[in-house]
C-alpha cells in the first residue's frame, strides 16, 4: 500500500472521546509510518487544527463528541485546509447524517464497529486520490505559461548605435628629399589626429 510517500507529506488527526476507539485508530496510523495525533473532544480537536504550521492531510473523527461534534471538527479541518480529507465514525449512524457529512465535505463515513480492513481500504483510496491530485498539480505547473516580462524593461534597455565609420586621412605627401625621420613624423601626427577625433566622438 503506498501509504509511506502520503505519511511524509501529512499528519493524522484521531479525535475520539472513548480512549479504547482512539488509541486503536492512533496505533493503527502509527503502523503505516503516520505522525499521529489524539484529541479527547470536539474542543481539542478544533485547537489541534487551528495550531500554527499545523498540517494534518487526514481527520478520521467521532460525530458524537463532548464540547464540539463531528461537524465542527469536519468544518475546522476544511477552513485549515480544504484539501484535507476527512472521515466520519459513528455508533449512531443514520441516513441523515451521513448525507449531511457528504455534503459538508466528509470524504466517507464509517458506522461504528467497522473492521481496520474497512479503514485501510478508505486510506488505500486517498493514497491513490492524493498522488493523483499531486500529478495533476505537477502537470499544470509545466503546462503554465512564464510569467509576462516587467513593462519598461525594453525601454530602458540601451539601444546600440552602429559605430560611426570614420574616413581615412590622408597622409600630405612629403617633399623631395625628404629624410624616412619625416615620413615617420607626418604618420604620428595623423594618428594622433584619429585619436582625438575618436575622444570627441565617445564624448
Amino acid at each position: 500500500m503506498p501509504s509511506s510517500q502520503l505519511a511524509n507529506r501529512f499528519e493524522v488527526l484521531v479525535v475520539d472521546d472513548e480512549a479504547g476507539a482512539r488509541e486503536l485508530l492512533i496505533e493503527f496510523f502509527r503502523a503505516r509510518g503516520f505522525q499521529v495525533t489524539g484529541a479527547q473532544d470536539g474542543r481539542a480537536a478544533i485547537v489541534a487544527l487551528q495550531r500554527p504550521h499545523a498540517r494534518f492531510g487526514l481527520v478520521v473523527t467521532d460525530l458524537n463528541l463532548p464540547g464540539a461534534d463531528g461537524f465542527a471538527v469536519l468544518h475546522a479541518a476544511r477552513q485549515a485546509d480544504e484539501s484535507c480529507y476527512v472521515v466520519i465514525v459513528t455508533g449512531y449512524a443514520s441516513l441523515d447524517s451521513a448525507i449531511r457529512a457528504v455534503r459538508v465535505g466528509a470524504y466517507d463515513y464509517l458506522t461504528k464497529p467497522f473492521s481496520l480492513g474497512q479503514l485501510d481500504v478508505i486510506l488505500s483510496r486517498i493514497c491513490d486520490r492524493a498522488d493523483l491530485e499531486m500529478e495533476n498539480r505537477q502537470l499544470l505547473e509545466r503546462q503554465a505559461p512564464p510569467p509576462p516580462r516587467p513593462k519598461g524593461i525594453l525601454a530602458a534597455a540601451p539601444v546600440p548605435v552602429p559605430p560611426m565609420p570614420i574616413p581615412p586621412m590622408p597622409v600630405p605627401p612629403s617633399p623631395p628629399g625628404a629624410n624616412v625621420e619625416g615620413r615617420l613624423s607626418d604618420v604620428e601626427g595623423a594618428l594622433h589626429r584619429i585619436e582625438a577625433m575618436l575622444q570627441s566622438m565617445r564624448r
